[in-house]
């Protein structure tokens, strides 16, 4: 079979529309869950990008390009891997708080509250007055106006957004600077000699990775990375709010250390660490790591060759650039949650979600994808390069897609068999047990991904790279 969205990545890596055949794909097509959108084949797309790319550099090292294999229903699953994580056989996924979700507002509108993170529940039970209690929330935002809710909740720290359709937000000024922007950019920042890549017997092998992200896209690309042999080094601190069951789903293949960046003799320890890797991940706001000497041009000094990869949530242009988002609140502003919410409504009426995390997963494929085609170029042309994504960008790039024809959407399942689920898992020994959880997606002919190391608590490691 055949893959209609794959060749929309390929002019990225500056590929021929024939290298999309080098990809076996199975798995049949969208519907797969029920959404219109066709995220199964976007997340085989993109599984297949970074593939082809792993390949690319296998064929750096040894001269042979590998074979490459997706399962678009795998794939599919793989957007919410989160679901199927047990610990010692009890599930062990994550429940959202209860006050989170869509409300209604004023004159027929509707509001999105993202709590998943404390200070983001603080911020916006502070801006309604209430408790947490939906019921209490759901009787104060019923008293707002959605659009004034959304700057209120935004001026206060927290995320969340007004509902709107696709048309109302097409005629968005940030829907304008997202569209200004191509789904990804990948820009030489600095100048070195070409560098090879370090020896070893993975794609990856000898190559370091610093994971300054959260949530699940950015570890979603440190993650991806692991799973061909890269070292990994999580940094996080002990004052950012986390959470356990995404750190088990994106937490596989890698070291964990804390590093409190508000202090600068922990500032300079992530220097120290800089100047002996080769990828430095991060998803903290536009100019945020700038302010501490961390940006793309001062770590392309300190250490020539970096390849830096920067997500954001709606772009690094626009009047929302600076603005904290999340899966669900891309979801909610850009209408996918309108169109979903129509075609497959919930217990209650109104906007819904997609079955999966589609938008967070994707982007840490492509994060991933990108992290590669950076690689592949040091080691050609030498540089120090700059791999720029965003939310909302992927958002766009998955709703350009199209959408599977309405009579085909009727009794699609919601859920896979669970035989399906167990022929995709595999098990690792955590610190706490037993972890069971969906192994590597990707199939390759010659180095079949696996992550070397299990999940570990955050801060689990000093900040030292292994020998």
């Amino acid at each position: 079979m055949t893959n209609q969205i794959l060749p929309t990545l390929l002019p990225i890596a500056g590929w021929e529309p024939q290298r999309a055949k080098a990809v076996e794909f199975s798995g049949g097509a969208d519907p797969i869950l029920p959404t219109p959108f066709r995220i199964g084949e976007a997340a085989a797309a993109s599984l297949a990008a970074v593939g082809l790319a792993v390949s690319d550099l296998w064929e750096l090292r040894t001269g042979r390009r590998q074979e490459v294999a997706v399962d678009a229903r795998r794939a599919t699953a793989s957007l919410r891997s989160s679901r199927y994580l047990t610990l010692n056989d009890a599930p062990a996924a994550g429940e959202r708080p209860s006050v989170m979700g869509v409300y209604p507002a004023k004159n027929g509108r509707w509001s999105y509250l993202h709590c998943n993170f404390p200070n983001h529940r603080e911020a916006a039970l502070g801006v309604l007055g209430v408790e947490e209690d939906r019921e209490a929330v759901r009787r104060a935002v019923a008293q707002w106006d959605a659009l004034e809710l959304e700057e209120a909740i935004i001026a206060a720290n927290g995320a969340g957004g007004m509902v709107r359709s696709m048309a109302e937000w097409a005629q968005h000024p940030q829907s304008a600077a997202v569209a200004s922007l191509p789904l990804m950019e990948i820009e030489r920042i600095g100048d070195c000699p070409p560098q090879p890549l370090p020896e070893g017997d993975r794609p990856l092998s000898g190559i370091r990775v610093l994971d300054l992200t959260r949530v699940l896209a950015g570890p979603t690309c440190a993650r991806t990375l692991a799973e061909h042999g890269a070292d990994v080094m999580k940094v996080s601190a002990k004052h950012l709010p986390s959470s356990r069951s995404q750190e088990y789903d994106t937490g596989h293949g890698k070291l964990s250390t804390h590093l409190d960046l508000r202090e600068e003799q922990e500032v300079e320890t992530l220097r120290r660490l800089v100047r002996e890797a080769d990828v430095f991940s991060q998803g903290y706001r536009p100019g945020t790591l700038a302010r501490r000497g961390l940006s793309p041009q001062d770590l392309a000094s300190l250490r020539p060759g970096i390849v830096y990869v920067s997500l954001s949530a709606f772009g690094r242009v626009g009047p929302w650039a600076e603005r904290r988002g999340f899966d669900t609140v891309v979801q909610t502003v850009s209408g996918i949650t309108d169109r979903q919410g129509q075609l497959f409504p919930g217990a209650e009426p109104g906007p819904q979600f997609y079955p999966v995390s589609a938008i967070d997963y994707l982007t840490g494929y492509l994060m991933a994808f990108g992290a590669m085609l950076a690689l592949g170029r040091r080691a050609r042309e030498g540089g120090s390069w700059l791999v720029r994504i965003s939310l909302a960008q992927v958002g766009k790039w998955l709703v350009e897609q199209g959408q599977a024809p309405e009579p085909e959407l009727r009794d699609v399942p919601a859920e896979f068999d669970a035989a399906e689920i167990k022929s995709w898992s595999t098990t690792s020994d955590v610190p706490e047990g037993r972890l069971g959880h969906l192994a590597p997606t990707l199939q390759l002919s010659e180095t079949q991904p696996y992550w070397a190391r299990p999940t570990v608590p955050l801060g689990y490691h000093d900040p030292v790279w292994p020998e």
